[in-house]
């Protein structure tokens, strides 16, 4: 768990030098650690690039596994998710060029935001302005470093 005022972020990629991996595809999974006036490298996570179930061909892009969405409750393509899932569990951000909306729905009730990247970007840059985003942050920002949002104001207490 970061510390108030840092958030963890991850971002998915397939170069270790730029956000630019969809989630359920990329090569690694980079952690940081980001506060407004740091960044600190926490881990990464590799992920296996295509897995067979028991001897199937492992002829397309999925291996032979078919679609992930055609089995959500037990299939290979499901453990491979529940993977990434999990590397993404305490995180704030999590950066990637592409994600399903069913995905998408998966991190974001883990607590982390999915930010889905027009066009990759370098691994600095991202994190450039995640520092940017904290020095102002909005609210939902505010509560994952840990900050207190400023008192609401209400009609009663114009009265």
């Amino acid at each position: 768990m970061p510390q108030p005022g840092h958030i963890q972020i991850a971002i998915a990629t397939n170069d270790l030098l730029q956000a630019n991996g969809h989630f359920a595809s990329a090569k690694q999974l980079v952690i940081y650690d980001i506060s407004a006036d740091s960044a600190e490298f926490v881990d990464c996570v590799q992920f296996r690039r295509s897995a067979t179930i028991s001897g199937a061909a492992t002829r397309g892009p999925g291996g032979g596994q078919g679609c992930s969405m055609s089995d959500p409750s037990n299939g290979a393509s499901s453990e491979l998710i529940q993977e990434r899932l999990e590397a993404v569990r305490g995180c704030a951000l999590l950066f990637s060029k592409g994600l399903s909306d069913l995905h998408a729905v998966n991190v974001k009730n883990l607590g982390a935001f999915p930010v889905k990247l027009e066009q990759a970007r370098e691994i600095p840059e991202v994190i450039l302005y995640v520092q940017r985003l904290i020095s102002r942050p909005p609210l939902w920002l505010r509560r994952a470093l840990g900050i207190e949002p400023p008192l609401e104001v209400t009609a009663a207490s114009w009265l």
